[in-house]
């Protein structure tokens, strides 16, 4: 009988073991992530992002090079339209290229530092690690983390729901999420490879810019100069369109909307053509609007998109008042 009774002790003993051992807390995976971290010198992804803009979606493909320790690469194809943008860092600071247009600007920025970039797999560790109220759950083949998000405008989007492989730790998916719980971002990583290797000039500026021509339509940036205008569809309470004012240029037109009440503002949009290459020093801090890369500073937001220019004026508006109602403007176009 004590034999038998040993024998059963014994094995629930080992059952225990074992489950222990198929089982991490969340703190060994985030223990692990930090370890993952440290050692991670460089990557190439392959990404999809879809953004949810009002009842319309945009899906744009997505292609992040990483070599640390602060050399980025982040090249952005919408997905129907054939028109790109990237993000460089190199040693010489941040850029925003518009290969279509032939432009570069420069930012003096610590980008990507300063917020949440749900398509880096770093800053997604640092989401982890920075929310000690994180919560945790595990399916068969992945860990979920849910983590307040470090956007500027952390008010609009202040959750995400982060995906990551048991196997090593490589990313899935993140859901970027509005107050409602709505995933207005939502990013699918299709390929993820570590210890990638790059050529000496691979995040030179000259060479991206060169490289992301070679792949445009022969007709980029060509000869329809037609201005379609766009409406911000952001309600601000008090503030009303009472203006709008066309004005003819040389190679097409620009277009001005007044907006007045407590929170005035206005709005220029100006189409452009591709010219000899020029690079822009940009005063403000790089923000991303989701669909384009732009430029915010206490009294302004500046952005391109579709070969059209736009800036945003304010003494009214605060910076993220300036963000959402820059975002707003690629919704459906409604005066």
């Amino acid at each position: 009988m004590r034999k038998k009774l040993m024998l059963l002790m014994t094995g629930l003993m080992a059952i225990l073991i074992l489950a222990a051992c198929g089982s991490k807390s969340q703190q060994d995976v985030v223990k692990e992530l930090e370890g993952k971290q440290k050692d991670l010198t460089s990557y190439k992804v392959d990404a999809k992002m879809t953004l949810k803009m009002g009842s319309d979606s945009q899906v744009y493909n997505v292609e992040i090079w990483h070599k640390d320790p602060s050399f980025y690469r982040v090249n952005l194809k919408n997905a129907e339209k054939d028109q790109s943008q990237m993000i460089l860092r190199n040693d010489q600071g941040v850029f925003v290229l518009t290969p279509a247009l032939n432009k570069s600007f420069k930012f003096q920025s610590d980008w990507p530092q300063n917020s949440s970039q749900a398509y880096l797999y770093e800053s997604l560790i640092k989401d982890i690690v920075a929310d000690k109220e994180a919560k945790f759950t595990e399916t068969k083949g992945h860990y979920v983390f849910e983590t307040q998000t470090r956007y500027q405008n952390n008010s609009m989007l202040p959750t995400q729901e982060i995906k990551l492989k048991k196997k090593d730790l490589s990313p899935v998916s993140v859901k970027v999420m509005d107050p409602d719980r709505n995933a207005l971002v939502t990013v699918e990583f299709k390929k993820v490879k570590f210890k990638a290797s790059f050529d000496k000039d691979d995040f030179e500026m000259k060479k991206n810019m060169t490289r992301a021509q070679l792949n445009l339509p022969a007709m980029a940036g060509g000869g329809d100069e037609v201005l379609t205008v766009k409406y911000p569809t952001l309600d601000l309470k008090g503030t009303k369109l009472i203006d709008e004012k066309e004005i003819s240029l040389e190679n097409g037109k620009r277009v001005v909307l007044t907006y007045d009440g407590k929170k005035s503002y206005t709005l220029v949009q100006e189409k452009v053509k591709a010219k000899e290459a020029s690079t822009t020093f940009v005063e403000g801090n790089l923000v991303d609007l989701g669909f384009t890369i732009g430029a915010v500073s206490s009294h302004s937001i500046t952005w391109s998109h579709d070969g059209v220019d736009y800036i945003i004026a304010s003494k009214d508006l605060s910076k993220d008042e300036m963000i959402e109602v820059a975002k707003s403007v690629q919704a459906e176009a409604v005066k």
